[in-house]
């Protein structure tokens, strides 16, 4: 699940009117530092004393994506609580069955401590709920980090440890060096009872079952009582619990802790054993509620460096921080591992968390662990706000949950939406077209208020009763939802006429009959400006035999495969708009490379060799865990619907993995790894493509690690297996501003691009000129030799921003023209769409006009989105280009003559 969300709009009317330092709110000024820039954010109040803020940001070397969540402790009745306990279970799952007791609500949840991931699956660290130690981490006082939450709300950042003791008959006393803990210490006793929050117990000495202070069970090392052992007799013995039940504690030694195992082995039932557990804060009182961690972030208002250290890489993050009086807290989590956020390391996130206000600060679990859920506003359900890297939801061991009084459940307002739409996303549609609204009521505290609205529309057109709006003409409208006092509204803009569809997926590939795959479609006006098209306004010509095509409910269309194996078209009309879109269903392996250019492969290790038939390539590994790889002479392009990749392997027993390497449509490396070769001669294997990977997908590299010792492993006939669609239909799209030669010459004046043309005021032959001012239009070159994610998107988004605001305070300036060379790859999409959004925003909060001039591009094209106009100029011929900035209509003439 990986959420590449559309970039959020910019406000450039701050951008143009304010210095880089002052672009981005309060919050976000104190975040970016000296290097960065916001590009994006949205917040909403998800209770009182509770708002939620999402933004990205755009640094030297990656994009952020980060959720933070501000809560005034202090007021509101807003309290923070322990999550979870019963094993490992998703944020979501836990934070949907917490109790959070009479007048109060759930309203946003986070994860928690690390955890014992690979073992027990309970928390590492210490934990208090409803004022109950629930487990500890080890013996002493301020054993280890926490975040705590008093009686009275407020937080801080503490060190919880264990003060502990077990009396045994004859009152002989042995210290507790664990409560419910995952990795029970040696020299002394352990309990676990029914708070035990792993999924089994760790590995333990001799153990006692003890209930009402009394031996009930007792059971030798490397076995432990049944959680019923405290129902049997005296003397009875059992096998070891998951997790004891009430009322009953397990004593037990650590394994290999002998001198521990003999004293409970000396115990029989009905022995009185008294077991005592408190938790031992470093200071001050012991808190409510606690939640482990392991870094300090900030401590005393001083950030911390961790430099050196093994956690300090940039990853996923899950920081809590607080102001100096504990009664404002801040919660952040950081997308990371993924293109379109790269997380931070801990220095960088303790710098962060500094900069924003925290006295003190903890980090939480993080990489694949790191979820944040966030109510809305009449909602009963909490929704995912972060993208976690793993694709999907990781079960954790506990969290923080965030609790609100329940409010009066008489409706106060109405949160009105679209359906479909993500956060921040203007509501669009078409004349004679529909869009449907949704209004979800709430009362004055935001909580759940049940009850339909009645509907009514102002401007450019009409709502039923269904709350369907119907444009009926190009303008704007606002879309009322109202019941008694409680009122609710949306904006909705009416573009101009529809004059082209297109598909969110080109092409529809299944690999078996019952798969499903989503898309949507796209339509656009003649100023390029888009919106979706919902179902109802589409008409489709499908085989119905072969495929179901439904509306998905939110705005979109599910396609699924009725056969195993087929080929087919969709069909798709709304008015006199078309587009088609193949589909398949089935695989079919297409060939990649039969490796008969092996001996044009360049790497460490490398040489031909005899393939499964024909000449291959064998990768030489000299010593164990050796590496050995190979280039292509050229990138190999993968099919774009290839699910995974096939690989003959002539293995030696040896162990080696092999693996190949790719680029994304971005440049980003991913690499897909095989199986262990363990077995000798030609054997063919898949490696499945991550759902994550954004093709097209290039091949650059065979390689392969060594096993246990040296190795050699032969490579042959790399595949893809993909679903056997056509090809997508590329529908020629030619601009109004393609014109003949009378017409670019009858602009007032004219620029060339490539060749120089008599009548010419100058010619753009590179992106290396500084910017400039010509008749009316601000020239502004962004130089696309660097990568995105090496720095080039921040000074090329610093160089525009800058652009931007000179040419709105320019009386005499009427366009703005982006010039840059056409540079695959080095440009990332998120970087692309940033651009595209800032000069379509800068002409419609100044009236100017603005264009993007790529050059060396592949091939001439002209197209607009968003009003904003873009004319690619090829290598070859001569593009010749009539201005007039102050043209009541299209301002650019354009002609190519190859």
């Amino acid at each position: 699940m990986l959420s590449l969300r559309p970039l959020l709009p910019v406000l450039l009317a701050v951008v143009l009117a304010a210095p880089a330092s002052a672009l981005a709110p309060a919050p976000a000024r104190a975040a970016a530092g000296a290097d960065g820039i916001e590009t994006a954010r949205t917040g909403r109040q998800i209770a009182p004393g509770i708002r939620l803020e999402s933004y990205d940001r755009l640094e030297a070397d990656r994009w952020l994506r980060i959720d933070e969540l501000l809560v005034d402790l202090g007021g509101g009745g807003v309290r923070a609580e322990y999550l979870g306990g019963r094993g490992p279970a998703t944020v979501a799952e836990s934070a949907a069955r917490h109790a959070p007791g009479p007048g109060r609500r759930v309203v946003a949840a986070v994860n928690g401590d690390f955890f014992d991931i690979r073992g027990t699956g309970a928390p590492l660290g210490p934990g208090l709920g409803g004022g109950r130690l629930l487990h500890s981490a080890g013996p002493g006082p301020g054993a280890a980090p926490a975040v705590g939450f008093g009686a009275d709300g407020t937080g801080r950042v503490l060190r919880i440890g264990l003060a502990g003791s077990v009396t045994l008959p004859g009152g002989a006393l042995l210290p507790l060096t664990g409560y419910n803990a995952a990795r029970p210490a040696a020299g002394g006793l352990c309990a676990y009872t029914a708070d035990w929050a792993g999924t089994r117990l760790p590995a333990l000495g001799g153990a006692v079952a003890v209930r009402d202070g009394r031996v009930t069970a007792t059971v030798p090392a490397a076995s432990a009582p049944d959680p019923r052992a405290s129902a049997r007799a005296p003397g009875s013995r059992a096998h070891r619990p998951e997790r004891p039940e009430p009322g009953t504690t397990l004593l037990a030694a650590a394994a290999g802790d002998n001198a521990a195992t003999a004293e409970l082995a000396a115990l029989r039932p009905g022995d009185p054993v008294t077991v005592t557990a408190r938790p031992v804060p470093d200071g001050g009182s012991v808190p409510v509620v606690a939640v482990g961690g392991r870094e300090a972030l900030v401590v005393a208002g001083v950030p911390q460096d961790h430099d050196g250290e093994p956690n300090n890489t940039a990853a996923p993050r899950t920081a809590v921080g607080f102001s100096r009086d504990g009664r404002r807290m801040r919660i952040l989590a950081v997308d990371g591992r993924q293109r379109y956020s790269g997380g931070l390391t801990l220095t960088a996130l303790g710098a962060l968390m500094h900069r924003l206000g925290s006295y003190e600060a903890l980090n939480l679990d993080g990489g694949g662990s790191t979820t944040l859920l966030a109510g809305l506003s009449g909602a009963t359900a909490l929704a995912l706000e972060n993208s976690p890297s793993d694709g999907a939801l990781r079960p954790v061991a506990n969290g923080l949950v965030l609790t609100a009084p329940v409010g009066s459940g008489r409706t106060a307002g109405y949160r009105v939406e679209s359906v479909g739409a993500a956060a921040g996303e203007p509501t669009r549609v078409f004349p004679g077209l529909t869009r449907t609204l949704t209004a979800t009521g709430y009362d004055a505290l935001l909580g759940p208020a049940p009850g339909a609205p009645e509907w009514f529309a102002q401007g450019a057109g009409t709502v039923d009763a269904g709350g369907v709006f119907h444009a009926v003409r190009p303008g704007s409208a606002t879309a009322h939802a109202r019941r008694a006092t409680a009122h609710g509204a949306l904006r909705v803009t009416v573009l101009g006429p529809l004059t082209r569809i297109r598909s969110t997926q080109p092409r529809i590939g299944l690999a078996e009959r019952g798969e499903k795959a989503g898309f949507r479609l796209t339509g656009f006006d003649a100023q390029g400006r888009a919106a979706v098209v919902e179902p109802r306004d589409v008409a489709m010509e499908f085989d119905r035999s072969r495929w179901d095509v439904a509306d998905d409910g939110r705005g979109g269309f599910t396609v699924t495969a009725l056969v195993p194996r087929a080929t087919g078209h969709l069909r798709a009309a709304v008015g006199a708009a078309r587009v088609e879109i193949p589909l398949g269903v089935g695989l079919e392996t297409l060939p990649v490379t039969d490796l008969a250019d092996a001996g044009e492969w360049t790497g460490p290790g490398a040489s031909v060799a005899e393939g499964h038939p024909g000449a291959g390539l064998a990768l030489e590994l000299p010593a164990a865990r050796a590496r050995g790889s190979a280039a292509p002479p050229r990138p190999l392009p993968v099919p774009e619907l290839a699910r995974s990749l096939t690989l003959w392997v002539g293995g030696d027993g040896s162990g080696a993995r092999p693996a190949v390497a790719l680029a994304d449509a971005d440049g980003a490396a991913v690499e897909v790894a095989g199986p262990a070769v363990d077995w000798s001669g030609w054997r063919e294997v898949t490696l499945a493509l991550p759902a994550t990977a954004r093709p097209p997908l290039t091949v650059t590299r065979l390689s392969a690690v060594g096993g246990s010792g040296p190795g050699r492993l032969a490579l042959d006939t790399l595949g893809a297996l993909t679903p056997p669609t056509g090809p997508a239909a590329v529908p020629v799209v030619l601009d109004p501003i393609v014109a003949g030669e009378a017409g670019v010459r009858a602009r007032p004046w004219r620029f060339a691009v490539g060749e120089g043309d008599p009548g010419a005021d100058f010619v753009l032959t590179g992106a290396d000129r500084p910017a400039f001012v010509h008749r009316g239009v601000r020239f502004v070159a962004l130089d696309t030799a660097v990568p995105t994610l090496a720095g080039g998107g921040l000074s090329r988004m610093r160089a525009l921003r800058e652009a931007l605001a000179a040419a709105a305070r320019e009386p005499a300036t009427g366009a703005l023209a982006v010039v840059r060379t056409d540079a695959p790859g080095t440009v990332d999409a998120k970087e692309s769409a940033l651009t595209d959004r800032l000069l379509a925003e800068f002409r419609r909060t100044t009236g100017k006009r603005a264009a993007v001039l790529t050059l060396a591009a592949p091939e001439f094209a002209a197209t607009r989105s968003e009003g904003v106009l873009s004319v690619a100029a090829p290598r070859t011929g001569r593009t010749l280009v009539g201005v007039d900035a102050f043209a009541p209509g299209d301002w650019l003439a354009v002609r190519h003559v190859s």
